[in-house]
């Protein structure tokens, strides 16, 4: 492959548009705000992100490489088909989910990050459990968005792929770095647009090639390889349901998500923005799912690329950059191509945001560093957004299978946070020893059922399984809905199982280790009641108790009244007053 100056121009253009966008969006959020709250603007943009912008930048979250490029692989591999690209419609339907339940609350108690709402029921023990899985999934999502930028602009030119991942990860690090929110939800701004504009003027082009074969035609009818529309096979019917519900209850819990949620300036802006991200996801798929289908209708003896075809070269997931490059002229296919690299940041950014926010706050803030000044936080993120894309950076470089990696801890987001998310949102009663074993249990049912892509063996064989030509065993049962289902049932009966024995006396007050159940008011609030049951205690002779650390980790929480209804319980109350 030659190397192509123009390609190099247009994407040095793109990076050099984008970097000017962060930069004027960082020195914006400078000036807004006062000085004491920078972190928080930082972190959700002052909670005064418009509709405009923020329906752009939540689109822009879903709608990156990953989601671009994985929906034309999708059509275009003959297996699958169109039937099988259920990112569009999985992410728009969990975006419209999101916005009808999920979002309004978590605005509406003003909440800083996605795990506030963990921490602030379940401790800050069970908030660094939950971190682990959050993380996993944002840095492993980062790192498998570098891995295919890199190999997108060694298609455009001749360059070596690590020297495109380093340089296009420093670029998103560095306006995320300086900015924050506000840079990443106004570069979006311009990746997505570029996104649009780069893939519709390239597919009228692309359709019109000499060697592309009608694609209406194809897509009933077996021309160059299967019907690019796809099926479902009888036995896979539930592998499709599992990724169904895996994309569309699994979209959810993503600090990605919340972070934008939580940066409206009401409540009823953050739904607004979900449906309008809805919209945005299902219309930017239109040109991916037209661009795999001219790859799945090519002649590609016919074309530049020449034989065999990308699927026998094994490059069936570079298939949106090949037909962008073999199937339109030279100044389409750069400003295509540029446009798609550039754009591709739009999702990594913000992985590497959201990781460093909720490190900052809920990691060291909420958990060792309750008094830490406004500028310190500042601080701790900004070095946080340096290892995180340095971190992604490496895996993107040195990972065989990052790929594997995301979708295992995309799994664990699904099977682990979703129910606890559910729990803290909408069922009361629950406590720490019930999200534990929830916890567990998903995570315990998922490793055990085994991931292709990491070759690890599966250790329970559900119904249907099958060995493929590889050797690896396929699990065609929904196990994965299942592990969330028990994850979620297991944290429900045992919070309450916990309740009742400790608030029955079958269980010692001393035994509530996790200061979860009795705890909660004997200690944290002086719980009387439960106090004068003893017959040789009177309440004037009850020592004085320094109040517990998490009392004041109120403070640190927008939503105080939440944290006053112990307070003002009815027992307490009466007790009080006898």
């Amino acid at each position: 492959m030659a190397f192509h100056v123009e390609g190099l121009v247009a994407i040095v253009v793109f990076y050099l548009a984008i970097l000017a966008v962060g930069i004027w969006a960082a020195w914006k959020t400078k000036n807004t705000g006062s000085e004491g709250d920078r972190s928080e603007a930082i972190i959700v943009g002052g909670r005064d992100i418009g509709l405009l912008v923020g329906g752009f930048t939540m689109t822009a979250t879903w709608v990156g490489g990953g989601y671009i490029n994985g929906t034309a692989e999708a059509v275009y591999v003959p297996d699958y088909g169109l039937a099988w690209a259920q990112a569009p419609i999985g992410y728009s339907l969990s975006l419209i989910l999101g916005g009808l339940f999920f979002a309004k609350p978590m605005r509406s108690k003003g909440y800083v990050t996605m795990l506030d709402p963990f921490q602030q029921l379940y401790g800050k023990r069970m908030g660094g459990l939950l971190f682990i899985p959050a993380l996993m999934g944002e840095m492993f999502w980062a790192a498998a968005i570098f891995s295919a930028l890199g190999a997108t602009i060694s298609v455009i030119i001749d360059i070596n792929v690590n020297i495109s991942v380093i340089i296009s990860a420093l670029i998103a690090t560095m306006y995320t770095l300086v900015g924050g929110l506000y840079s990443v939800a106004y570069t979006d701004v311009v990746q997505l647009f570029c996104i649009f504009l780069g893939l519709w003027i390239s597919v009228p082009f692309a359709m019109s090639h000499p060697a592309v074969t009608d694609i209406g035609l194809t897509a009933m009818h077996q021309v160059y390889q299967a019907p690019w529309l796809g099926s479902i096979n009888s036995l896979d019917i539930y592998t499709w349901l599992d990724n169904f519900f895996l994309l569309t209850l699994g979209g959810i819990p993503w600090q990605a998500y919340f972070q934008r949620v939580l940066s409206s300036s009401s409540a009823t802006y953050a739904q607004v923005l979900s449906f309008l991200a809805a919209f945005g996801c299902l219309v930017m798929a239109i040109p991916a799912v037209l661009i795999g289908a001219i790859g799945a209708s090519t002649a590609w003896n016919q074309t530049d690329y020449g034989v065999p075809d990308p699927k026998s070269k094994k490059e069936a997931d570079m298939i949106l950059p090949i037909v962008l490059q073999y199937l339109c002229p030279v100044y389409i296919s750069f400003f295509g191509l540029g446009a798609v690299s550039a754009a591709v940041m739009s999702s990594a950014d913000s992985s590497i945001l959201s990781a460093s926010s909720m490190f900052a706050r809920n990691i060291y803030q909420l958990s060792f560093r309750q008094n830490a000044s406004d500028r310190e936080i500042v601080w701790v993120m900004r070095i946080t957004v340096l290892l995180f894309g340095a971190s992604a950076t490496a895996m993107a470089l040195l990972a065989s299978s990052v790929y594997g990696l995301w979708y295992l801890s995309s799994d664990l987001v699904y099977i682990i946070i979703f129910p606890q998310l559910l729990c803290v949102l909408f069922i009361k009663g629950t406590n720490t020893y019930g999200a534990i074993a929830g916890y567990l249990f998903g995570l315990v049912l998922r490793i055990t059922g085994g991931e292709p892509y990491l070759y690890l063996q599966p250790l329970i064989f559900y119904p249907g399984w099958y060995q493929d030509d590889n050797n690896l065993y396929i699990q065609r049962f929904p196990f994965k809905t299942l592990a969330m289902l028990t994850s979620f049932f297991t944290n429900v009966i045992v919070s309450y199982l916990a309740k009742y024995l400790f608030e029955s006396g079958t269980l010692p007050p001393k035994l509530d280790f996790l200061d979860a159940v009795v705890a909660r008011y004997s200690r944290e609030h002086m719980d009387k009641a439960t106090l004068v049951k003893s017959d040789n205690i009177v309440l004037n002779e009850l020592a004085p108790v320094n109040p517990r650390h998490s009392l004041t980790l109120s403070s640190t929480f927008t939503n105080k009244e939440a944290f006053n209804y112990v307070d003002s319980s009815p027992e307490l109350s009466n007790t009080e007053d006898n």
